[in-house]
């Protein structure tokens, strides 16, 4: 069979118009509604310049075969999770590329009750459908398009996580980036006791100011400028569709989404003891320590938020968090949330009187990371192999990638789904030399170059 090359593990991704237009949407929305035997669908998209023409194109796909389609209009993520459950359609689509470039455009798909759809899980039932040009046969009974604005039942939802009289008058950076995050800072400012200094609030489809990704250490900068003009408490920003919020605490230092994990799932635990906490393999010490101590039971899962919440499902954890700061509520439907994070971490701030720096100070003295180191290498494969047989005696993980465990030290590869891409992690027991020392080493080995670390 032909491969569709925007047809990705998680969702499908590429460039507008080579690898996703509206003639594909309109595939993808007909056969997506068959394959689910859909009566109602609904659908959101981002600001980037083709997502209303290829959620159009998309709709009509869903029409022409009988279904309802719910219009949620620019959105974030999120929303479509909410929305699926909060409306109880049969599935959801949001039209985003998320943090990459605008040039590209994608789509993320789940079914009932908010459960994602994978390459594995559906979107390859898809591909073969548009591959071998199944009929499509317009039903007699098209479908309409129902507009709705679902932002205040949003705003409404998210209070099942926060308590504003909780959260004291804190100064905060909020960077939208111009993606979609700052329509719903808009209507949280009305409800938050907060100060909110808003950069780059308003979507804008040209991105002037940088893609929306602050896991790019060149794009913190504006953040980490406002946090210290202002004198900020904190500094919160999103990526494009908002899925994920990056932290910064009251100096302008960037706070590792790992740590982030830790925070969340000892706040969670205070007050839901016994739980089951869902992480990702690539740094996970911190997370161990905290989940255990404070009684909880941590439950390691492959990478890649279709994983994660099948985990969390299986398991039916409370909480799962990745250090790539995609962060899953069960209550939120298993899904992922840029919102209830940053509440969460505002209502903790106010409650334990501590600065951000302090509440996370310990975790990173504790376990130091440099965060996620991506190459660019022509082998990726070949690479993880010849890594896996020079690295020895250490104990072995191949969950996610490559994990190697010392006594002092470990480490964790993986290969991109997308992309000639290798990432790796590491972390040590309190020892910020060695990290620097194994960080650069294992650079040396994956790029076959000298690397400063």
């Amino acid at each position: 069979m032909n491969k569709l090359s925007g047809f990705k593990a998680y969702d499908i991704r590429g460039k507008v118009p080579d690898e996703l237009n509206e003639e594909l949407a309109y595939k993808i929305g007909y056969y997506y509604a068959k394959y689910l035997n859909a009566g109602k669908i609904i659908v959101g998209y981002d600001i980037r310049e083709s997502s209303k023409l290829l959620s159009s194109s998309l709709a009509d796909g869903i029409n022409d075969f009988g279904a309802e389609v719910i219009d949620i209009g620019l959105c974030g993520t999120e929303m479509i999770y909410f929305g699926t459950s909060f409306l109880d359609t049969d599935g959801g689509i949001m039209i985003t590329a998320s943090h990459n470039p605008p040039e590209y455009n994608g789509m993320k798909f789940v079914k009932k009750n908010s459960v994602p759809v994978g390459y594995n899980s559906g979107l390859n039932e898809i591909e073969k459908m548009i591959v071998k040009e199944n009929p499509i046969i317009v039903n007699d009974v098209k479908g309409k398009v129902t507009d709705i604005d679902l932002m205040n039942d949003f705003i409404t939802n998210l209070k099942n996580f926060y308590d504003a009289s909780k959260i004291k008058p804190l100064k905060v950076v909020v960077n939208a980036g111009n993606g979609c995050a700052g329509l719903a800072l808009d209507e949280l400012e009305k409800l938050l006791p907060i100060e909110m200094i808003k950069i780059f609030n308003n979507p804008d489809s040209a991105f002037p100011n940088g893609v929306p990704n602050p896991l790019l250490p060149d794009n913190r900068a504006h953040t980490i400028e406002a946090v210290k003009k202002h004198n900020a408490d904190l500094g919160v920003a999103w990526d494009g569709d908002y899925d994920r919020c990056f932290f910064f605490d009251e100096h302008g230092n960037f706070i590792e989404g790992y740590y982030i994990v830790g925070l969340l799932a000892k706040s969670i635990l205070k007050n839901n003891p016994g739980e089951n906490i869902v992480h990702d393999p690539r740094l996970i010490w911190n997370t161990l320590e905290i989940v255990k101590s404070h009684g909880g039971t941590p439950v390691q899962s492959v990478s890649g938020h279709a994983f994660i919440k099948e985990k969390m499902r299986e398991v039916d954890a409370i909480y799962g968090g990745e250090m790539s700061a995609h962060h899953y509520f069960r209550n939120n439907a298993y899904s992922d949330s840029g919102m209830i994070p940053f509440l969460l971490v505002l209502q903790l701030i106010s409650g334990e009187n501590k600065t951000l720096s302090e509440l996370v100070g310990g975790m990173i003295e504790k376990y130091p990371c440099p965060g996620e180191i991506n190459s660019s290498i022509s082998n990726p494969k070949e690479k993880l192999e010849q890594i896996a047989q020079k690295y020895t005696g250490g104990k072995k993980d191949r969950v996610d990638g490559l994990s190697v465990e010392y006594e002092n030290w470990r480490f964790n590869l993986r290969i991109s789904n997308t992309e000639p891409i290798i990432r790796l992690n590491v972390e040590t027991r309190g020892d910020v030399e060695l990290m620097k020392q194994k960080t650069k080493e294992l650079l040396r080995e994956i790029r076959d170059e000298k690397v400063e670390a």
